[in-house]
């Protein structure tokens, strides 16, 4: 899966990689290790990242771009656009479930 660090990394794509919740973040990283469901896990990173906006800018880029970098690492095909759809649904709707944005992702997966 994906660290810490490699979620900072990607931030700095698109900002300074500064943290500003960085204890919704750690919360986000010890739910990881207690499922093997790393459609739960990428759930967790998403909300942590878009609802308690763990970052000083480019929250919702961040977030998409986490979301197609498991999806790629798992070899599995989505459709980018609702990638990006999904990110906005979730901060529109201030979806906080992780059920609920488990269920999102897995509308992306072509």
């Amino acid at each position: 899966m994906i660290n810490k660090q490699d979620v900072i990394e990607i931030n700095k794509q698109f900002d300074k990689g500064n943290l500003v919740n960085e204890a919704s973040l750690d919360f986000a990283f010890s739910n990881l290790q207690h499922t093997k469901d790393w459609i739960k896990q990428l759930a967790y990173l998403t909300r942590a990242i878009l609802i308690d906006h763990v970052f000083e800018e480019g929250n919702k880029r961040t977030a998409a771009a986490i979301i197609m970098t498991i999806l790629e690492y798992q070899k599995i095909a989505y459709n980018p656009k609702q990638v990006d759809e999904l990110v906005l649904l979730i901060l529109k709707k201030n979806i906080s479930d992780i059920n609920k944005i488990k269920r999102l992702i897995k509308n992306v997966i072509r």
